[in-house]
C-alpha cells in the first residue's frame, strides 16, 4: 500500500509540473483542489507541520492559476499597461489572498518560497505596484537563482521575474538625482531583459523537447499537442524587451545583436510568429538605420568604429545559453540590402504560410491582423527590391499574395506598379482594372492605366477608355484632370498618325470599288479633337511644360510650324532644359530649312543630355545635310565612343555589385572591346587590312561581346539596339561617300550584334546593289522583307529601278510589292499584303506604274493625297506618274506642290518625339 501511495504521489507531483510548465492553469486548478483536502505534502517532510505545509503548497498552486486565468483573460488591458483592481478581479484578490496567507505563516519549505515571492511579484506588477514587486523579487533574490537543473516551470517563472523587474524599473517614479546612478539603474534594466531573453529561449527549446517527446510516447492523459501552445505576455516581453530598449534608446548596434543573436536560435513552434515579427524589424533597421558603409555580415567581427560602444554581455554564467543553429554552410550576406532581402523573403514565405484566408466572421479579427502583418512585410520587399531593381521578384511575390487580398487596394496596387516596372504590361492593366473597381474615385489609378496603354503597349482604344474615366470624375480628380486631358489628346493624336492603320487595307479596296475617301476625313478629326483637349488641358494646368509641349508637337504634325514653335517657347520658358522640348525645337528649325540653328540647339541639347542617342541620331542628320558626310561621321565616332562609355560603366557598377542580387547582369567585361570607325583616307583602308580587321572583329564580337546567345540577352537590350543603329548609320555615311571596303566593315559589325535584323539584310542589300551585285541585292531585300514586312527603304529598292534609289525616304513605311507576287490583278496586288503607314498608297501607285497600269496608280496616288494632303513624297510620286502619261502640265504642279510642302518637312519626322504621359 506505501508503495502504491508513493507511486501515486510521484504521479501527482509529475502532473503538477506539467500543468505549470505547459500552462494548464484549469487543469493545474483542478489539481490544487484535490491537494488541498489531502493535507499532504508533496513530498516527505517531517510530521511536525505537514499538513499545513501542503495546504500551503495547494493554495500557492491554487493562486498561480488564478491569476494566470485572470491576466489571460484580461490580456487587452495588460498589452496596454492597464493596472487591473482587486475590487473589479475577484481572481486577482483571491490570488493575492491566498499568496499574502502563505508568506505570512512561513511554513512553506524555501524552494516553494521563493516560488511564492515570484508569483505575487508578478501579481504586484499587474496591479501597478511597481516598487512593491522590485521588493518581492530582491527579497527572492532572483539575482542570485540558477537555472541549471531546474524544471521547466521554473524556468518560466524565473523568465517572468526578469523582464517584470526590469519592466518596474522602467516604469517606477524616478527620484534619482545622480546621473551616475541613472546610468546605473538603465544598465540594471537591460541586464534584466537580456537575462529574461536567453532563459525564456532556453525554457521554449526545452518545453518543446518534452512536449514532442510527450506525443510520441502518448502519455495517458496527455491530450494536448505543441501546436495550441501560445505565448503569455510576459514570454513575448521576455523576447523582445531587449531589443527594443536598445532600438528606442537609439543603440542601433546593440539592437542588431540582440535581433541577430534571437534569430540565430533554434526555433521553436511557438516562436515562429515572433520570428518573423523580429526578422521584419531587423529588416527595418537595416533599410532606415544602417548605410553599406557601416554594414557587418552576422558572422564576422564589429567595425573597429562600432567597438567601443560593444559592452559585455549583462548575462550571468548562472544562466543556460539556448541552441543555435550551426554556422556551417551558412549563406552570409554581403550588404545590408541583401540581409533585408532575405529576412524579408523567410518572413514572407511565413506570412503566407499563416496567412487566414476564411471569410468567415468569427475569423475576421484573425484575418486583419494576418493581412496587416503580410502588408508590412509586401512593403519592405518593394523597398528592398526596388533597391536592387528586381521587379520581376517583386510582382512573384505580390502574386502569392493574391491569394488573401481579396478587396485589398493597397497590395492590388502595388501588384500593378510592379508589373509596369518589370515591364508585364499587359497583366498591369489587368490588374489596375480591379483597383479601378475597388477605388472608383481615385484618379490616379486610371491614369496610371492609360499612360501604360499609351506608352509600352499603344493600346490606344484601353487608353482613351481609361483617359475618359479620369475626365469623368471632373473636379473630384483635382490635379489629374489636366492629366486626364492630356492622356485624351495624346491618344487621339497617335490615332490620327497611326491608329487608323490596321483598317488601311480594306479602305484602300473600298477606295477601288467606290471611289469613296473616308479615312481623310477621319483623320482630320482625330487631330482637330487631339488640339481642342491639349489646348483644354493647357486651359487647366497652364505652368505644366509638359502639356504645351505636347500641344506644340499636334500643331507640327498637323504642319503649322509657326505656331508651334510659339507654343515651344512657352515650355521651354517653364523648363528650360527639357530634353524633348530642345528636341522639338531642333526638328521645327530643321522644318523651317534652319540647318545651323537646329545643329546649335542640337549641340546645346547634347551638353545637358550627353547619352541621349535620339539627340545624337538628330544631329548626325543635320549635319549630314548641312555640312556633308564626313561631318557627320565624326559624330557617329564620338556615339561609339559614347557607347563603350556607358557600357564601362555599367559593367564597373555590375561588378562592384557583383555579389548582390541584380535584375540583370551586365556582360563579363574583355580588354578586347574597343569600338572605332575605319579611317576613310587611311592608305590601306581599302586593302586587304580593311577586310581582314573586318572579319577578325567579327569573329571577336561574335565570340566575345555581342553573340546572339544569352549572354548578350543578359544585358540591356536599348543599348546594344543603338549600337546597332549607330554602325548602321555610319555604313550610311560611307555608302554616300562611295566608300564601300568600310560600308562593308561597318555593317559586318552590326551583324555581328542582331545577324537577322531587317536593317542589317537590308543595308547590306544595299551595299550589294552599289556593287552591282543586283541577284544578291534582290535576295536580301527579300530575306529582309522576310523578316520585317513594314519596311518601306526595302520595298522601295525592291520596286523601283535603281536609278530612282536616289529618292531618299526619311521614314520606315509599309510598302506593298513582293517580287514573288503575281501582279497581273491589282486586286491580288491589294489583298497580298496590309498597307502599315498612312503614305504606303503613293508606293502602290509607283508599283503600279511599272506595271503599266499608270490610270489605276494615279487614282490611288490621289486617293493618297486625299488621306494625306501634307505628303510631299505622295505628290512627287503623282508627278511622276503623270509625267509617264505625258501630262506635263499636271505633274508639273504635282512637283510644285511637293516641293512647297518638303519645305515644311523636317530631317527626321516629329513622331521622333516619343508621346507619353
Amino acid at each position: 500500500m506505501a508503495a502504491k501511495g508513493s507511486h501515486s504521489h510521484v504521479k501527482l507531483e509529475g502532473e503538477i509540473e506539467r500543468c505549470r510548465a505547459e500552462g494548464h492553469w484549469g487543469q493545474l486548478r483542478h489539481l490544487a483542489q484535490q491537494l488541498l483536502p489531502l493535507a499532504r505534502p508533496p513530498r516527505k517532510v517531517a510530521a511536525a507541520g505537514g499538513a499545513q505545509d501542503a495546504e500551503d503548497y495547494g493554495s500557492m498552486l491554487l493562486a498561480e492559476a488564478l491569476l494566470e486565468e485572470c491576466l489571460k483573460e484580461k490580456f487587452a488591458k495588460l498589452k496596454d499597461s492597464i493596472p487591473l483592481t482587486e475590487k473589479n478581479e475577484p481572481k486577482l484578490s483571491e490570488a493575492k489572498q491566498y499568496l499574502t496567507n502563505i508568506l505570512s505563516r512561513g511554513k512553506l519549505r524555501p524552494k516553494y518560497m521563493t516560488e511564492a515571492m515570484l508569483i505575487l511579484g508578478k501579481l504586484h506588477y499587474v496591479e501597478g505596484s511597481y516598487r512593491d514587486a522590485i521588493s518581492m523579487y530582491a527579497r527572492a533574490g532572483i539575482d542570485d537563482l540558477s537555472t541549471k537543473d531546474e524544471p521547466l516551470y521554473m524556468l518560466r517563472l524565473v523568465t517572468e521575474a526578469f523582464v517584470i523587474k526590469g519592466l518596474s524599473l522602467e516604469r517606477s517614479t524616478n527620484s534619482i538625482a545622480s546621473r551616475a546612478r541613472l546610468c546605473e539603474r538603465e544598465e540594471e534594466v537591460m541586464a534584466c531583459f537580456e537575462t529574461a531573453c536567453f532563459i525564456a529561449q532556453v525554457y521554449l527549446q526545452e518545453l518543446e523537447k518534452t512536449l514532442n517527446n510527450t506525443h510520441s510516447r502518448s502519455i495517458k492523459g496527455s491530450n494536448v499537442t505543441y501546436s495550441e501552445f501560445e505565448l503569455s505576455y510576459f514570454l513575448e516581453a521576455a523576447l523582445q524587451s531587449a531589443y527594443v530598449t536598445h532600438l528606442k534608446k537609439g543603440n542601433i548596434v546593440k539592437g542588431m545583436r540582440s535581433l541577430r543573436e534571437i534569430l540565430r536560435t533554434v526555433e521553436t513552434k511557438s516562436t515562429q510568429t515572433f520570428k518573423m515579427t523580429a526578422a521584419k524589424q531587423l529588416a527595418q533597421v537595416l533599410l532606415h538605420s544602417l548605410s553599406e558603409d557601416c554594414y557587418w555580415s552576422p558572422l564576422s567581427d564589429l567595425l573597429p568604429e562600432f567597438m567601443n560602444k560593444e559592452d559585455q554581455s549583462y548575462v550571468s554564467n548562472l544562466c543556460r545559453r539556448p541552441e543555435l543553429y550551426t554556422e556551417e554552410n551558412a549563406y552570409c550576406p554581403q550588404d545590408n540590402v541583401e540581409e533585408a532581402l532575405l529576412l524579408l523573403l523567410i518572413s514572407e514565405s511565413m506570412a503566407n504560410r499563416d496567412a487566414v484566408i476564411s471569410r468567415a466572421p468569427d475569423q475576421q479579427d484573425d484575418r486583419a491582423i494576418s493581412l496587416r502583418d503580410a502588408s508590412a512585410v509586401y512593403d519592405l520587399l518593394s523597398i528592398t527590391l526596388g533597391r536592387r531593381g528586381q521587379y520581376v521578384m517583386l510582382s512573384e511575390c505580390l502574386e502569392r499574395a493574391m491569394k488573401f487580398a481579396f478587396d485589398e487596394f493597397h497590395l492590388w496596387y502595388q501588384l500593378a506598379l510592379s508589373m509596369v516596372a518589370c515591364g508585364k504590361s499587359a497583366y498591369a492593366v489587368s490588374v489596375l482594372k480591379e483597383c479601378a473597381k475597388l477605388r472608383p474615385t481615385d484618379p490616379t489609378v486610371p491614369l496610371l492605366a492609360a499612360k501604360v496603354c499609351i506608352g509600352s503597349l499603344h493600346w490606344l482604344e484601353e487608353g482613351e477608355y481609361f483617359a475618359k474615366m479620369v475626365i469623368d470624375l471632373g473636379e473630384d480628380a483635382g490635379e489629374s484632370l489636366a492629366k486626364g486631358y492630356l492622356a485624351l489628346g495624346l491618344t487621339y493624336s497617335l490615332q490620327a498618325t497611326d491608329g487608323e492603320l490596321s483598317c488601311l487595307s480594306s479602305l484602300v479596296k473600298n477606295l477601288l470599288k467606290t471611289g469613296e475617301a473616308t479615312l481623310k476625313g477621319t483623320q482630320d478629326e482625330l487631330n482637330k479633337k487631339a488640339l481642342q483637349t491639349l489646348e483644354r488641358a493647357r486651359d487647366l494646368a497652364p505652368e505644366d511644360h509638359q502639356i504645351i509641349l505636347y500641344l506644340s508637337l499636334q500643331l507640327a504634325l498637323v504642319r503649322q510650324i509657326s505656331d508651334a514653335i510659339e507654343h515651344l517657347q512657352e515650355a521651354l520658358q517653364l523648363c528650360k532644359d527639357d530634353l524633348n522640348s530642345l528636341h522639338l525645337l531642333a526638328l521645327l528649325f530643321s522644318a523651317q530649312k534652319h540647318y545651323q540653328h537646329a545643329l546649335d540647339v542640337i549641340n546645346m541639347a547634347v551638353v545637358e543630355y550627353p547619352e541621349s542617342f535620339s539627340l545624337l541620331f538628330t544631329k548626325v542628320k543635320l549635319e549630314w545635310i548641312h555640312k556633308g558626310p564626313e561631318e557627320a561621321l565624326v559624330t557617329c565616332r564620338h556615339m561609339l565612343q559614347m557607347w563603350q562609355m556607358v557600357y564601362n560603366v555599367l559593367q564597373h557598377s555590375g561588378s562592384e555589385k557583383g555579389s548582390s542580387v541584380t535584375e540583370t547582369p551586365v556582360i563579363k567585361k574583355h580588354n578586347g572591346l574597343h569600338l572605332t570607325l575605319p579611317d576613310a583616307h587611311d592608305a590601306d583602308s581599302g586593302s586587304q587590312r580593311a577586310s581582314s580587321l573586318a572579319a577578325s572583329r567579327l569573329e571577336q564580337a561574335m565570340s566575345e561581346i555581342t553573340m546572339q546567345s544569352s549572354a548578350m540577352k543578359q544585358g540591356p537590350m536599348q543599348l546594344w539596339t543603338a549600337l546597332e543603329q549607330i554602325w548602321l548609320q555610319a555604313a550610311e555615311l560611307f555608302m554616300e561617300q562611295q566608300h564601300l571596303k568600310e560600308a562593308s566593315f561597318c555593317i559586318q559589325e552590326a551583324a555581328s550584334l542582331f545577324p537577322t535584323s531587317h536593317a542589317v539584310l537590308y543595308m547590306r542589300g544595299k551595299l550589294a546593289e552599289m556593287k552591282g551585285n543586283l541577284e544578291e541585292a534582290r535576295q536580301l531585300y527579300d530575306e529582309a522583307l522576310t523578316v520585317n514586312p513594314a519596311g518601306v527603304e526595302i520595298m522601295h529598292s525592291l520596286g523601283v529601278s535603281p536609278p530612282s534609289i536616289a529618292v531618299k525616304c526619311v521614314t520606315q513605311e509599309t510598302v506593298l510589292y513582293n517580287p514573288k507576287q503575281n501582279y497581273s490583278d491589282p486586286l491580288s496586288l491589294l489583298e497580298g499584303r496590309t498597307f502599315g503607314m498612312l503614305t504606303c498608297c503613293h508606293r502602290t501607285g509607283l508599283v503600279l506604274s511599272r506595271l503599266e497600269r499608270r490610270d489605276l496608280a494615279q487614282k490611288v496616288l490621289r486617293d493618297a493625297i486625299r488621306i494625306q494632303t501634307t505628303s510631299h513624297r505622295a505628290w512627287n510620286s503623282l508627278g511622276e506618274v503623270l509625267q509617264a502619261q505625258g501630262k506635263n502640265e499636271a505633274a508639273i504642279e504635282c512637283f510644285l506642290t511637293a516641293l512647297d510642302l518638303e519645305s515644311s518637312s523636317p530631317v527626321i519626322p516629329f513622331t521622333v518625339i516619343p508621346r507619353e504621359l
